[in-house]
């Protein structure tokens, strides 16, 4: 499906090319016509794998894995896999509605907060206005959940961005892949409070350095317990290089 170099990292194969490369190649898949998953993968996520035998499963079987993290970047330069650039998730969902907007695609967006889903709808359609935009918050039921489904399936999204976090996002989109009509899906975690503007994003200096985990540390710091992934895949990388 794709001509794009990979790297196997901790058992994850990840994309290797750079941030446009990566764009080009998704775009052409869209204009294909193909159906396909992207997972965008940080260190947090590495360590999930390891604890969650369906959500391995489910990432290896996608059909692209971007390096969502420098943490990834610097375990493949001690690994000697190098990884040549991040794709962030947020990133990827930025230029993806642009391009959206340009060639006139459907989107559809499923979950967050009723009031984030609310931001994200205004900003999509002020910023992008020849979209043709569905969504649904992340609060529902089942019987919601089958009305979701069937309104996706009415609408034939050639985006399909779904925010309910890790690794609850993926397993949703597996659960109804094959039911669903959609040309790219993603799950995009925070993606959605950023674009609404409840979350503010690290400072360009931040993210060339690489340390936005720490910006957002600083800025929430009750998510201190989730940043423990960090210190663990760190020791795992040296262990797999010392092997």
């Amino acid at each position: 499906m794709t001509v794009l170099h990979r790297e196997e990292i901790m058992g994850i194969p990840f994309i290797s090319s750079s941030f446009q490369e990566t764009l080009d190649e998704l775009v052409r898949e869209i204009e294909q016509g193909h159906k396909f998953r992207v997972i965008t993968a940080n260190p947090e996520v590495v360590m999930l794998v390891k604890k969650d035998e369906e959500f391995k499963k489910i990432i290896q079987k996608a059909d692209y894995v971007t390096p969502d993290g420098v943490g990834i970047l610097l375990a493949g330069k001690l690994l000697g896999k190098p990884i040549r650039e991040r794709v962030t998730g947020y990133d990827l969902t930025i230029s993806l509605l642009s391009i959206a907007n340009e060639k006139r695609w459907r989107l559809y967006l499923l979950g967050a907060a009723p009031e984030v889903m609310e931001g994200v709808n205004y900003k999509i359609r002020e910023q992008y206005p020849h979209i043709d935009l569905q969504s649904h918050h992340g609060f529902f039921n089942e019987d919601e959940e089958t009305s979701i489904v069937e309104q996706i399936k009415s609408h034939r999204p050639h985006l399909l961005l779904v925010a309910l976090g890790m690794p609850k996002q993926e397993k949703w989109i597996q659960k109804y892949q094959n039911q669903l009509p959609f040309n790219l899906a993603m799950g995009v975690g925070g993606t959605f409070d950023g674009i609404s503007g409840k979350v503010k994003r690290a400072p360009l200096l931040w993210q060339r350095l690489g340390v936005e985990w720490l910006y957002r540390l600083l800025k929430e710091p009750w998510r201190w317990r989730r940043m423990l992934a960090l210190p663990q895949f760190v020791l795992h990388v040296l262990f797999s290089r010392k092997r």
